[in-house]
């Protein structure tokens, strides 16, 4: 009898372990167009995942968003039809409200703002969104969303009677155009060209690099020059898919992917700065909005983040840290340190 039940014991135990040498297939879904610096730097990843694991691991990428958007990304994480995803913050706050924190209205004034606080910050929100069941491997930035718009727009009075486009379902996008009294046209991001053309709207909001690659500077050449958003993203995996992987496959999988994502966060930076020249190349105007337009956007801002901050469930230790640091580094930059 007790011969049997120890076999019975080991027999349980093989049905349940891994089975050594299995493939893991790990299907991660991109808005990257399939041929971009993105998506070859992201495949290249994938074959040195494979190569170092003796196939045991190997990544599928589905890009130019053929999976939907970042929202139904996340439900087929759920679902088991995906195991990650290179998602927006704004997406990965459907998990994790804190982690689309840096996409506050004028919460950065530059790039230096943004390497301070990053620096400090960025394992805290990674850190946030596992306890909602995805490991992001290092935050990756977009860069600074900016007004483009059919006219220039230079004073705030010039934004009066605008139709501005918002992303569905952005909250903080919302908040800005409530805050400023303007007229959102809430649309999917594959129809704002056609509603630019149109004339269904004559405003976004948009990073130098989206605004080339998507075209909308065609029909939207006035660039108000105030980074009005932050923006950036994540690759992530769920966990329960990493569980299943070795300690050593493990391993490999975070060294690999924590490397990409610091080269793409490095390089996104450097199209920025390209971007911004490769705009005046082809004849967008950048406007300086004047002083009373900057202190009535100070204001809009501080309208949007108090509504966001008291309303969508932001930690509000982790925002008064940022703020905090915020704080130290204009002080020292003010006063030449």
């Amino acid at each position: 009898m007790m011969l049997k039940r120890f076999t019975a014991a080991v027999f349980a135990t093989l049905l349940v372990a891994p089975v050594v040498g299995a493939e893991t297939r790990i299907k991660i879904a991109s808005m990257a167009p399939d041929g971009s610096f993105w998506m070859n730097e992201l495949q290249a990843a994938a074959d040195t995942i494979n190569q170092r694991t003796s196939g045991r691991v190997s990544l599928r990428f589905y890009p130019g968003g053929t999976m939907g958007s970042d929202s139904a990304v996340l439900r087929k994480i759920r679902i088991g039809q995906l195991q990650g995803g290179v998602m927006l913050a704004g997406g990965l706050a459907d998990l994790d409200e804190d982690f689309d924190i840096y996409s506050l209205p004028l919460l950065f004034r530059s790039f230096e703002e943004v390497d301070y606080v990053r620096q400090r910050m960025d394992a805290k929100l990674i850190d946030g969104l596992a306890k909602s069941g995805l490991v992001a491997f290092g935050i990756t930035e977009t860069g600074f969303t900016y007004l483009m718009s059919s006219k220039p727009t230079r004073t705030f009075a010039d934004l009066r009677g605008r139709k501005a486009w918002v992303p569905q379902d952005d909250p903080i996008s919302l908040a800005i155009v409530d805050a400023a009294g303007l007229s959102p046209v809430p649309l999917p991001i594959s129809d704002v060209l056609t509603g630019l053309q149109t004339g269904l709207i004559d405003t976004v909001a948009a990073p130098p690099v989206g605004a080339i690659a998507l075209q909308w500077f065609t029909k939207a050449p006035y660039l108000t020059d105030l980074p009005i958003t932050y923006v950036c993203g994540a690759l992530a995996i769920s966990e329960k898919t990493l569980a299943e992987l070795s300690p050593a496959d493990r391993q490999v999988v975070s060294e690999v992917l924590s490397a990409v994502s610091v080269n793409l966060d490095r390089k996104t930076r450097a199209d920025d700065k390209e971007a911004r020249a490769a705009l005046a190349k082809q004849g967008v105007t950048f406007v300086d909005p004047t002083e009373e337009a900057l202190a009535e956007w100070d204001v809009i801002a501080a309208k949007a983040t108090k509504k966001l901050v008291g309303g969508r469930g932001y930690d509000q230790k982790l925002y008064a840290e940022i703020q905090q640091l915020l704080e130290e580094y204009r002080a020292a930059h003010q006063s030449g340190k």
